[in-house]
């Protein structure tokens, strides 16, 4: 038996145009559809079922084509330079909304184990464990903002006269109440370190505060909570003085 002659790209266009015109119900009628764009009508009536072009397809564990895979990778890089990179559980649901805008009846999900071995199957891909990270932080992650706000140091010190000795640097860091600490996440695989995850800025925090001096030394860090009143204890020196 002489072997099955593919389908060629010029055909594949035509299939394509007859579908879009039944799509848009320029042509409700699928025998007419296949006899003014001269496709096979049975070949039109499959892929208007869900039925992938045969150059696309792979093999049988890939239910998405190659295409979709790539789409997926793209979604999944845009994600994560936003400070939201997706759970491997978000990225099997992203595929399966893939598979349900294709229409393919024949395959309605992907299985349980399916965002694992895509990823395996992407070197440019990979899970890390993420790190939270406040959103008023990463909005201030601008080079020119950075830049200009140390040039503005740089003349402030310049025009007053001001000593290493008499220069600190305070920072703070909060810790959201009630939140787990990291999640699995898929990443760019040339990535080093740990994610960052943009979290919600509306969050209760515990804040601690350090001051350190531009010569070394350090003041005792501190601690704020959240109250609603003053203790008097508070304001008393602890040495008695």
């Amino acid at each position: 038996m002489p072997p099955k002659r593919q389908k060629s790209p010029e055909q594949e266009g035509r299939i394509l145009l007859a579908i879009s015109s039944i799509q848009k119900k320029e042509i409700s009628n699928i025998r007419e559809a296949a006899r003014l764009y001269n496709v096979p009508r049975t070949t039109l009536q499959r892929r208007l079922n869900g039925d992938i072009f045969r150059i696309e397809q792979r093999a049988n564990n890939h239910k998405l084509t190659q295409n979709e895979e790539e789409s997926l990778v793209q979604w999944i890089y845009s994600m994560d330079q936003c400070g939201a990179a997706p759970r491997p559980a978000h990225v099997q649901d992203m595929a399966n909304i893939l598979l349900s805008k294709r229409g393919d009846t024949n395959i309605k999900t992907v299985g349980v184990n399916w965002a694992t071995n895509f990823i395996k199957r992407h070197d440019e891909l990979k899970t890390r464990f993420s790190r939270r990270y406040n959103h008023q932080r990463a909005k201030c992650e601008d080079p020119k903002i950075i830049k200009e706000w140390f040039d503005r140091v740089q003349i402030t010190i310049m025009q007053h006269g001001i000593a290493l000795e008499d220069i600190y640097n305070f920072d703070e860091t909060g810790y959201a109440m009630g939140l787990i600490a990291t999640a699995k996440v898929v990443s760019r695989a040339e990535m080093t370190g740990r994610p960052f995850l943009v979290q919600p800025g509306n969050r209760e925090w515990v804040t601690s505060i350090e001051c350190i001096n531009s010569t070394g030394w350090a003041l005792p860090p501190c601690i704020i909570f959240k109250g609603k009143v003053h203790i008097e204890g508070w304001y008393q020196d602890c040495h008695g003085t």
